[in-house]
């Protein structure tokens, strides 16, 4: 695939993984609509995104505005969800509430916006792009953990509907791709909404972890395993 204009959507855009492939995919020539939750994450997205625009997982009113205003004004040639929340503890002390979070951001909303934003995609195709969705999975799908059983179900949630999904829309000439990575310094586990993160080791760095995806992108992958990271 050859990234240069090409217009990517960057979900969680204001994240630290989020901004560092926003600055990459840019890098690279690609035109990049970046997302946050609020006016204030907004300002964390990187300047060289070419617009920053309001994307609420928890809201599928949100969603709904979002793919309007997408579909009524530009073009998207890729979609690459680096948005999502964890959660920590025991399995049965997990809340109704931090479940519902959990799902809806790293799951559900997901799946909302990239079925509302196929029809972009084939237009894509029909366009001569070559479109392409990508996932920050995680590894966590590949060996779900204790104490991150809830989290571990939503990533595999969205990895086996990413994998049905790629079946149905390589007719469309759209490819998914999977990626699995390991535990990235990004602040996420410090940032969780239920629980306290162990004591993890030394991550990878973002830089590393957006080289790897694009490095995907480029060679037409359709899954980064946490082992090839």
């Amino acid at each position: 695939m050859n990234i240069s204009g090409m217009r990517f959507l960057v979900v969680g855009g204001s994240g630290v993984l989020g901004g560092e492939l926003t600055k990459q995919l840019r890098a690279l020539g690609a035109d990049v609509l970046a997302t946050a939750t609020t006016n204030d994450s907004a300002g964390k997205i990187p300047a060289v995104a070419e617009v920053r625009l309001l994307l609420n997982y928890e809201d599928p009113q949100s969603i709904e505005t979002l793919t309007d205003y997408l579909s009524g004004s530009t073009t998207i040639d890729g979609v690459i969800n680096a948005s999502g929340v964890v959660a920590f503890g025991p399995a049965s002390e997990m809340t109704p509430e931090v479940l519902s979070k959990l799902f809806a951001i790293n799951t559900t909303g997901p799946i909302q916006l990239l079925t509302a934003l196929h029809p972009m995609l084939v237009a894509s195709k029909q366009s001569g792009k070559e479109p392409v969705v990508v996932n920050i999975t995680g590894v966590v799908a590949e060996q779900p953990l204790p104490n991150l059983a809830t989290y571990s179900a939503t990533k595999t949630a969205i990895g086996g509907f990413l994998e049905a999904a790629a079946r149905e829309w390589r007719r469309d000439g759209i490819r998914v791709v999977n990626v699995f990575p390991g535990h990235t310094e990004t602040g996420l586990a410090g940032r969780a909404i239920a629980g306290t993160a162990p004591q993890f080791p030394q991550g990878m760095t973002a830089e590393h972890v957006a080289e790897r995806i694009i490095k995907a992108l480029v060679e037409d992958e359709k899954t980064v395993a946490s082992s090839d990271f």
